[in-house]
């Protein structure tokens, strides 16, 4: 009967050592591995953020910057602060605006859109 005790006890204490060693490796495992098991969401995160944030904002701007590279003398153009009128002049930077019967000036990017027709009444 002692054998067989001694037996059980020496084996629960061999299998308690094993268990306790376990998880320090699979710590040691996760932590190897723990780069890439975080750098990979990150990427698809950013990939996520790039498509559906940053490339649609580039574009847009692209399309903003051919439009004011566009724009010439006798186009009805609206401001970014909603005054509406038409290019008299166009140098460098400055756009002269008719608007009714004054002048303004303007910097090119504070025109919003160009090319606006105003609408007829029906």
């Amino acid at each position: 009967m002692k054998k067989i005790t001694y037996f059980l006890f020496s084996s629960i204490a061999i299998a308690t050592q094993l268990f306790a060693e376990a998880p320090v490796a699979t710590t040691h495992a996760a932590k190897k591995g723990g780069l890439s098991g975080l750098l990979l969401p990150m990427l698809i995160l950013f990939a996520i953020w790039y498509f559906l944030l940053i490339m649609p904002q580039q574009k847009k701007e692209k399309k903003r910057k051919a439009m004011i590279a566009a724009i010439k003398k006798g186009d009805k153009v609206v401001t970014i602060g909603g005054i509406h009128g038409t290019v008299e002049k166009i140098q460098e930077n400055i756009i002269t605006l008719k608007t009714g019967t004054s002048t303004m000036d303007f910097t090119r990017s504070a025109i919003s859109q160009a090319g606006i027709e105003k609408k007829s009444k029906k």
